[in-house]
């Protein structure tokens, strides 16, 4: 069975998007979506608006700036999406959610597939959470016009780690995060450039070398750049 991804958006003409033009929309000598090494439903959050004008949205009730989506929408297109998707783990982008680490993506990617709500204006009426089982999620400390774009990256993160969608399985094995630490420089020709060389170890020839010289580096550029997850490292270490 192919890997779901379901998708509740405001913006349906937002998807596949990218996602049709990178390693998650080509796998090998085909489209990964066209031969089925995943599937994209997506269910229009406009279709269970109220009114003839299909409202989603209301003001925020103790006043402010901006709109709020309705928890009765909200919760509509949820259903359908669980009832056309059963068992798939529902995660809604937002600002106030668990970051996003690899790992979860790792686990996403291992599991049959995700359906991913997009939250758009000021957020979701909160009871839409209290009454549904959603994982809130965030990719970064920083704030989107909404949750497409979110989406987006997580399916992109997903996808790319699902057999058949990248070339060469070990791709996935020694990148950023993988092990813990960021991942190390990485070179190719022309072995001059500017002034700079390719470090000669890398064209020794010597394996066990140049995998101690790669641990070196990631372990030196991790320690640099992002003390935290050096911290974290050296703890399991």
């Amino acid at each position: 069975m192919s890997w779901q991804a379901c998708v509740i958006t405001l913006l349906p003409e937002a998807f596949p998007g990218i996602l049709g033009h990178s390693l998650a929309g080509r796998a090998l000598a085909g489209r990964a979506l066209d031969e089925g090494v995943w599937s994209l439903d997506i269910i229009a959050l406009r279709d269970f608006g109220a009114g003839k004008h299909q409202s989603v949205d209301d003001t925020p009730s103790g006043g402010g700036a901006g709109m709020v989506l309705r928890a009765d929408i909200a919760a509509a297109a949820y259903d359908k999406a669980v009832a056309a998707h059963p068992g798939l783990p529902v995660l809604a982008m937002t600002p106030r959610g668990k970051p996003l680490t690899q790992q979860r993506v790792q686990a996403l990617a291992d599991g049959p597939g995700v359906i991913v709500f997009c939250s758009r204006f000021e957020g979701v009426d909160e009871r839409f959470y209290d009454t549904r089982m959603v994982e809130e999620v965030s990719i970064g400390d920083y704030v989107l016009s909404g949750g497409e774009v979110a989406a987006q990256v997580v399916l992109d993160a997903a996808l790319r780690l699902r057999p058949g969608v990248m070339g060469d399985a070990r791709s996935g094995e020694d990148e950023s995060f993988s092990a813990g630490l960021l991942e190390y420089p990485h070179y190719t020709r022309p072995a001059e450039f500017e002034g700079h060389n390719i470090p000669d170890i890398l064209t020794s020839g010597d394996h066990a070398k140049v995998d101690a010289w790669r641990q070196e580096m990631s372990e030196q550029i991790t320690r640099e750049r992002r003390p935290d997850l050096w911290e974290i490292y050296k703890k399991k270490t």
